[in-house]
């Protein structure tokens, strides 16, 4: 792809405005035979469990998600630091080849439930590793405006697999065996690879030479200090664990509250699927009418009803039926959070901030699905599907409390207004800690006004780099302030200069700076630390004024 791929930025009228991009287009179908795969894998996995009991049937979905809790965060940092296609295509050849092993061994009739899991547990860790450069690459693909369409797409993608797959494998388990489904899965990675393969990605500004450790603390005092990502973050510990349980149980509520084979079971997978592709016509007509923060609570109360429902062994029509508007429900809450959190992270630190996502959203479903499996095998499964609904009943509830912030009030632009330091010393880019000294001068009338405009300001240092910040009033002028921050190297201090900062980030300090005195400036002093011994001096910077 070249950067004149994407369409000019514009409103987006239709659901399926992202489909004009043509390596969005062709990756997207390349991800639907995927899934597709995935799904018959499930499908296959979980059958080969149901007759031992119902905590191993729970854990092929642990084993599946449990990698992301353990790789998600080293995963972003890699998207981040080096080539995303290149990640991607890592992980599309590494899950080749454990899904051909898993084939192989089901063939020969070599698949013990320890294999089985421990190789489900490998291609959980080829998903953490896709993950976050997969998310990272949307915004390379299509236009800021279009990128809650194509998460909505994203989802659609995973549910009409969810309403293909599960069918197809439960028909090919009848009447072939295991060991297809698995093949198939193989096969189906060959696609993406294709894609990637052909794909012509603009070069990426450099990362930096950010070591493993030094990078995921970046990526994590990102988060800590981003007020809205942390929001996305709860909301989705609010719904997937009690969201999980439908997919954790719906293989034993087909078994034996129903009465279903396996065709029976991918049937109910399917018409989850099917409702999640219907819901992608209402959706955008859904989030206009109650907002974010309303399809949230709608969707997670109509969640909890199709669990209720569950719970009360219905007819197995029945059961069809009222698994349709779970998967809108599903599609709803998941777009909407996928599409507010990449509409709030830069660039610069995209792959570490999805990575969190994904480490709550998988690690969520990986923790609660053995606790539902253990409420199954002991109350029953009502018990565990009625526990699930009321919990995302009071997630609902707590919208009102704390609610998505407005993502619209967020620009991840890269804004390069700092100027190069204009410094006498040479540093080396390990040389640090450095303590930045920004002077100010601040009428008595706006003091107040600039204390809480410099809050923003903080958040926006400790994002880029900053390990400490404060703000201190000078006591022998009362119009003098002085605010202080540390970062960790010299490179880290530049790479603040050179594309950490956003528009956002810029918007906040000209807010504050147009509180200070007329005429006045802010001074700026660069310090570094003593200890970490004697810095070159430049021969033409030392003869200069300044």
């Amino acid at each position: 792809m070249t950067t004149t791929s994407k369409p000019p930025e514009r409103e987006v009228t239709s659901a399926w405005a992202p489909f004009a991009v043509r390596v969005f287009r062709a990756l997207w179908i390349a991800q639907l035979a995927s899934n597709v795969g995935s799904w018959m894998q499930t499908v296959g996995a979980q059958w080969l469990l149901v007759g031992e009991s119902a905590t191993l049937v729970t854990l092929v979905q642990t084993a599946s998600s449990l990698p992301v809790m353990l790789l998600a965060l080293p995963s972003g940092v890699l998207a981040d630091r080096f080539d995303r296609r290149g990640v991607l295509l890592a992980a599309q050849f590494a899950m080749l080849g454990v899904s051909t092993t898993l084939a192989v061994l089901a063939f020969a009739d070599a698949l013990t439930p320890g294999l089985l899991l421990g190789l489900t547990f490998l291609m959980g860790c080829g998903t953490a590793l896709m993950g976050p450069a997969w998310q990272a690459i949307q915004p390379e693909l299509v236009d800021r405006a279009q990128l809650g369409q194509a998460a909505a797409l994203g989802a659609v993608n995973m549910n009409l697999a969810r309403a293909a797959g599960p069918a197809l494998g439960g028909v090919v388990v009848a009447a072939a065996g295991v060991g297809w489904v698995f093949a198939f899965n193989a096969v189906s990675y060959l696609g993406i690879a294709a894609v990637l393969l052909v794909w012509k990605r603009p070069l990426a500004p450099a990362a930096g030479g950010e070591r493993l450790r030094e990078a995921l603390r970046t990526g994590r005092r990102y988060v800590r200090n981003a007020p809205g990502v942390r929001r996305v973050l709860l909301r989705t510990v609010l719904f997937v664990p009690g969201g999980a349980a439908l997919w954790a149980l719906l293989p034993l509520v087909a078994s034996r509250s129903l009465g279903l084979g396996p065709g029976g079971y991918g049937l109910l997978l399917g018409a989850v699927g099917v409702g999640a592709v219907g819901g992608a016509f209402v959706l955008p007509a859904v989030r206009r009418l109650l907002g974010p923060n309303g399809t949230l609570a709608a969707g997670a109360v109509v969640y909890a009803g199709v669990l209720a429902v569950l719970a009360a062994a219905p007819a197995p029509w029945l059961a069809v039926v009222v698994l349709l508007p779970a998967g809108l429900a599903w599609i709803g809450v998941l777009s909407t959070l996928n599409a507010t959190l990449q509409t709030r992270l830069p660039g610069w630190v995209r792959a570490r901030g999805l990575a969190v996502y994904l480490l709550v959203f998988q690690g969520g479903q990986a923790l609660a699905a053995p606790v539902w499996g253990a409420l199954a095998a002991g109350p029953g499964p009502a018990v565990s599907l009625l526990t699930a609904a009321g919990l995302l009943v009071a997630g609902a509830v707590s919208v009102r409390w704390w609610p998505l912030y407005d993502a619209d009030a967020i620009d991840p632009t890269p804004s390069g207004h700092w100027p190069v330091p204009p410094l006498v010393f040479e540093p080396g880019p390990a040389d640090g800690p450095v303590r930045i000294s920004v002077s100010y001068r601040v009428a008595p009338e706006n003091r107040a006004a600039f204390t809480d405009g410099m809050a923003h300001v903080a958040r926006s240092r400790r994002r880029t780099g900053a390990l400490d910040w404060g703000l201190y009033q000078d006591g022998n002028d009362p119009e003098g302030f002085v605010e202080t921050y540390v970062v960790g190297s010299w490179a880290e201090h530049l790479a603040q200069h050179r594309g950490r900062l956003t528009a956002t980030d810029r918007e906040h300090e000209e807010r504050a700076r147009g509180l200070l005195m007329p005429g006045t400036a802010p001074e700026v002093t660069h310090a570094f630390d003593v200890a970490a011994g004697p810095v070159v001096v430049r021969r033409d910077a030392a003869e200069s004024p300044g």
